[in-house]
């Protein structure tokens, strides 16, 4: 919690107007029942209009400072809410932003939208009603209960009892419903989830018909949070019905005692009704005070949920004395790197060591789970050696500034991601100024002018939320694009030409080597065809180098490059590669 309550310390002169403008609204609506009871009393009784007038005229402007009061009140609080909210909602973006893939495993993508939207609104939320009923409830309780005991000590039992049953009513409300609350945010985390699976996997659920399993799926998630939401409405339910009962039996009681005093003299008629509007407000106070006790578990939750974002330290971070790269060279080495993912028992890599120059394509291939793609994520440092280092241009990655690494980095994921604009939104993602000349040249180096000069709109063409207007060759196309407008002096290409047929995986090698061959090129293939032409071929077997050579040298001394090969390429092509070393 301490993590949220920092976001409000820049409005806390805003939060003392606010309880100035409260204060005012109590004393003011405090004074309001002895103004009646003296227009009773000493007015209407004695059939003196004129102090009926003046009086009335005070209660009048009194009832105006109300108004403006409880109108100041309400419009800060809710500015103070909405302000601090979006400043927890930004830094949770920044935060999330920042970290690194360790640590988005530790959320999930739905937990973390849950967070950043529903969490934050209940917190807004309840912030509103705090500021309003925080302080407002106790300065109205206690003032009207000095002002009740001043008017008659002889009802005050009266209030005692009905406050007493007030806090039994409070205090089981609380412990039946505050457990619930951290178990709703979870059900609604778990609704996002199946959701957002649900929608990302359309396609999959059609085409395996399973239609009816993902609808019991969701349909037993929504009864889960349909039973809790159900269980705390009832709670609430119940408890607002009781509470009115407490205040209404409390007026008879009030009433009845009362009759009794004014009958012996004892009490006057208004006095009796002053004391009424009293025992009213201390009971209304108790009543925002319970609410209150409804709304402070909540936001506490979800507090808790936000403040457990806030508080991630990211593992990855730029040293204190990082360093930025001016001109990058290019030159990539990894020296004796191990790795293993977070809580692993076992390393995904062992005892790497190569070097990938600027001018050479450093090809990566091996079976499935040999760690490829855990490899080349540890340039960009998506995570951290466990061992080892990698350099660029001799400088440990780890001494250089996370901004300054990855814009000499221009890296293609195995999945296209691209996102909802246009087709140039797209490819300036790395570049923002980047010109009609430089997109024109990056579409036609990755091959994607074939089918941008047939949209209607070409580079203006709309793309949907993660491409889904677009192929999937179509998409790595433009993910590679936009790799080439950035100009970096490192491309990593994670098995970025699988969508791809063979002509055009060779077009674009080619013209990949003609308009950037300077720079240093790192492939992850499967297809040995994609790769046999690279000047280093990495084989990974296991998490360790079981060859480094080219595609001859390997076809004649790697075993495990024999296997990939034997299992893609024709006897002939097998015969060519071994014939061509020797």
């Amino acid at each position: 919690m301490k993590e949220i309550l920092k976001y409000y310390r820049p409005y806390i002169p805003v939060i003392l107007l606010i309880i100035a403008a409260l204060y005012g609204q109590a004393m003011c609506e405090l004074a309001l029942p002895g103004y009646m009871s003296d227009i009773i009393n000493f007015g209407i009784i004695k059939g003196d209009m004129s102090y009926i007038y003046k009086t009335g005229t005070i209660m009048i402007l009194v009832a105006l400072a109300v108004v403006i009061c409880a109108g100041l009140a309400g419009l800060f609080s809710a500015r103070v809410a909405a302000k601090a909210s979006r400043d927890i909602r930004g830094a949770l973006f920044k935060r999330v932003t920042a970290f690194s893939a360790a640590e988005l495993e530790e959320f999930s993508t739905a937990s973390l939208i849950t967070r950043s939207t529903n969490d934050v609104q209940t917190v807004q939320q309840s912030t509103v009603m705090i500021l309003r009923l925080a302080f407002f409830a106790p300065i109205m309780g206690v003032g009207a209960v000095v002002k009740a005991l001043r008017t008659s000590v002889p009802l005050s039992w009266t209030i005692a009892l009905s406050v007493l049953v007030i806090l039994c009513v409070m205090i089981l409300a609380f412990f039946l419903v505050m457990p619930k609350f951290k178990v709703l945010q979870s059900k609604l985390d778990r609704i996002n989830l199946i959701m957002g699976e649900r929608l990302s996997g359309l396609l999959v659920v059609r085409a395996f018909t399973t239609e009816l399993y993902e609808e019991d799926r969701f349909d037993k998630a929504n009864l889960e949070l349909k039973k809790i939401n159900m269980f705390v409405n009832r709670a609430m339910s119940f408890m607002m019905p009781a509470l009115f009962l407490v205040m209404n039996l409390s007026s008879v009681l009030i009433i009845w005692v009362g009759a009794k005093l004014i009958d012996t003299q004892q009490l006057m008629v208004g006095d009796m009704l002053a004391f009424l509007q009293y025992a009213m407000q201390i009971i209304m106070s108790f009543l925002f005070i319970t609410m209150m006790f409804i709304m402070i578990p909540r936001a506490a939750v979800s507090g808790q949920r936000i403040g457990a974002v806030l508080e991630v330290d990211p593992s990855i971070k730029d040293a204190q004395d990082c360093v930025q790269l001016s001109k990058p060279w290019g030159l990539v080495e990894f020296r004796d790197v191990s790795f293993a993912y977070p809580d692993a028992e076992e390393k995904t890599l062992s005892d790497i060591s190569f070097a990938a120059c600027p001018g050479e394509t450093t090809a990566i291939i091996g079976g499935t789970g040999s760690g490829k793609s855990s490899l080349i994520k540890l340039i960009p440092r998506f995570y951290d050696v466990s061992g080892g280092r990698i350099l660029l241009d001799g400088i440990d990655i780890r001494k250089i500034s996370q901004k300054s690494l990855r814009q000499a980095i221009g890296y293609v994921p195995q999945k296209g991601v691209l996102f909802s604009g246009t087709i140039a939104s797209n490819l300036r993602y790395g570049k923002e100024d980047a010109g009609m000349e430089e997109m024109l040249s990056a579409a036609e180096t990755a091959q994607a002018m074939e089918f941008i000069s047939e949209k209607q709109e070409g580079f203006e063409e709309p793309v949907s939320q993660g491409g889904t207007t677009v192929s999937g060759g179509q998409k790595q196309r433009l993910s590679i694009a936009r790799a080439l407008v950035k100009k970096p002096k490192i491309y990593i290409f994670d098995d970025s030409f699988s969508a791809l047929d063979f002509k055009t995986d060779a077009a674009l090698r080619a013209a990949l080597k003609e308009k950037v061959g300077n720079s240093t090129f790192i492939i992850v293939a499967q297809r040995i065809n994609t790769i046999m032409d690279a000047d280093k071929i990495i084989v990974l077997d296991e998490g360790r180098i079981a060859g480094i050579g080219t595609h001859e040298q390997l076809l004649r001394e790697c075993s495990v490059y024999q296997e990939i090969a034997s299992s893609q390429l024709s006897e002939a092509e097998l015969e060519k590669g071994v014939l061509s070393n020797g």
